[in-house]
């Protein structure tokens, strides 16, 4: 047994915090280990820890909790370090969207092709990239041997900039790759039978290898879709793995879209409502149109009182909301378990691309890719077969330019790097309305930085 130091950033959301508490009192290779919750919300920092620590106690585990709401307290000897802080919340994304909007920006400015994921802020969200990095900052000068496990969005963008720009090791997570289940499942198969591999960049990963009891499973999807895929219908606004955009994605390039891929698709599934409900299904017309949106907006505060509940009301039964003897689904747990206790397991990662492991994309560029892991490390499996060479054309490699032009962007301070962006998107009738919802963005309160950061360009560079 060994027990770590765990820090979570940003465990103030509550819920994910106590998923990450609940598989780590479920790990007994981990028994002894503390972790220090951080956030700066205090509140929501109380009741977390609070739950924790009751939590612990039911299940008779020996850890030790501490909270902080200084990041730089939390990561003192720390192992490995999780981050999944939001800074400003989902208000400032909703403040920066509605500048977007008011510009002729529908879904705000971050709304792009090949990333329409309503919470992937990457053009203006100047203050997460940088939190980002001053995470990374400080724990090379304080735990400069610990892991960071990236969990906070944008993952492509933030784990590329901060392995391009620290010497930190660092681990981007998501769980996407768990709409290879929802195929499965829809197709009547026994996942435990399948096997499968996905690859690509976070948010935009394919099932490049599909059987089914060493047969290849792709007929199987073919006959589903012609026998079943009329008779789809969304469950809640995120339920859109077997959807019509999912299959349309599919016949054109070759292989199934996994996980927030299928949100991620052209503007040919986004240019209006009616658009989105086609391809994603009534009433909602997907989790990224304003009434999907708004759906779990509402579930998120609904999730946010419940955790408060869950303090005030100790007569609730954590163990039913959270029972011992089942694992949440999030990997950074049994991944900080496979490392140090060598409990070997297979994981989908995001890490850098060395090798390279998808030939194509540049070893400096994260990808998202399975893995196995164990005491020595983190070992990518071979990606065979490999992409198509239509999504890597045609999909990837614009997805991969977007990441490089908000990075250059945001790196440089170059205000014009920002308008040449927008001026390539649809929706620009004018190079006066890029310069303008810009300058929108950059006067709100929450963004003197930002604007300080473009507004000081020319100048010479300092790479962060």
């Amino acid at each position: 047994m060994s027990g770590i130091k765990l820090s979570i950033i940003g465990a103030g959301s509550a819920i994910f915090s106590l998923r990450l508490v609940g598989d780590l009192c479920k790990t007994k290779g981990l028994s002894g280990s503390s972790v220090s919750l951080m956030d700066v919300d205090e509140k929501r920092l109380n009741s977390v820890h609070h739950l924790a620590k009751r939590y612990a106690d039911l299940v008779g585990t020996n850890l030790r909790f501490e909270k902080t709401t200084d990041m730089k307290r939390s990561i003192e000897d720390a192992d490995f370090v999780i981050n999944t802080a939001l800074i400003g919340g989902h208000g400032q994304l909703d403040a920066s969207r509605k500048a977007g909007e008011m510009h002729g920006y529908a879904r705000g400015i971050d709304s792009q092709e090949f990333n329409m994921v309503s919470d992937y802020y990457t053009l203006s969200n100047y203050n997460q990239l940088k939190h980002f990095l001053e995470i990374a900052h400080s724990m090379e000068e304080i735990c400069p041997n610990a892991r960071l496990l990236q969990a906070a969005n944008p993952v492509f963008e933030g784990t590329t900039l901060i392995s391009r720009y620290s010497d930190l090791k660092v681990i981007g997570f998501c769980h996407g790759h768990y709409g290879v289940e929802t195929v499965a499942k829809s197709l009547g198969l026994d996942i435990k039978k399948v096997n499968w591999q996905v690859a690509g960049f976070n948010h935009n990963i394919w099932l490049t290898h599909f059987l089914y009891k060493d047969k290849d499973a792709y007929p199987l999807l073919d006959q589903w879709i012609e026998e079943e895929a009329r008779k789809w219908k969304p469950k809640d606004p995120f339920d859109d793995q077997m959807s019509p955009a999912a299959i349309d994605m599919y016949k054109f390039y070759g292989r199934m879209p996994i996980g927030d891929s299928v949100r991620n698709g052209s503007w040919k599934y986004h240019y209006h409502l009616e658009a989105k409900k086609k391809w994603y299904g009534e009433p909602w017309g997907g989790a990224d149109s304003d009434l999907g949106w708004a759906w779990y907006q509402n579930s998120l505060k609904a999730s946010t009182d419940k955790s408060f509940k869950l303090d005030a009301d100790k007569s609730i039964n954590l163990l039913q909301e959270f029972p011992p003897e089942v694992m949440s689904g999030e990997q950074h747990i049994q991944f900080i378990d496979a490392l140090i206790n060598g409990n070997q397991e297979r994981f989908v990662l995001n890490i850098p691309n060395k090798g390279p492991i998808i030939p194509g994309i540049p070893e400096d560029v994260v990808v998202e890719v399975p893995v196995i892991v164990d005491q020595k490390g983190i070992h990518p499996e071979e990606i065979n077969p490999p992409l198509p060479k239509r999504i890597m054309d045609m999909y990837l490699t614009p997805r991969r330019l977007r990441m490089e032009w908000a990075l250059e962007a945001f790196v440089s301070g170059d205000k014009r790097i920002l308008q040449e962006i927008l001026i390539r998107d649809p929706r620009t009738k004018s190079f006066e309305q890029a310069e303008a919802v810009i300058e929108e963005i950059l006067a709100l309160p929450f963004n003197k930085e930002m604007k300080k950061h473009y507004m000081s360009f020319p100048r010479k560079q300092k790479r962060p």
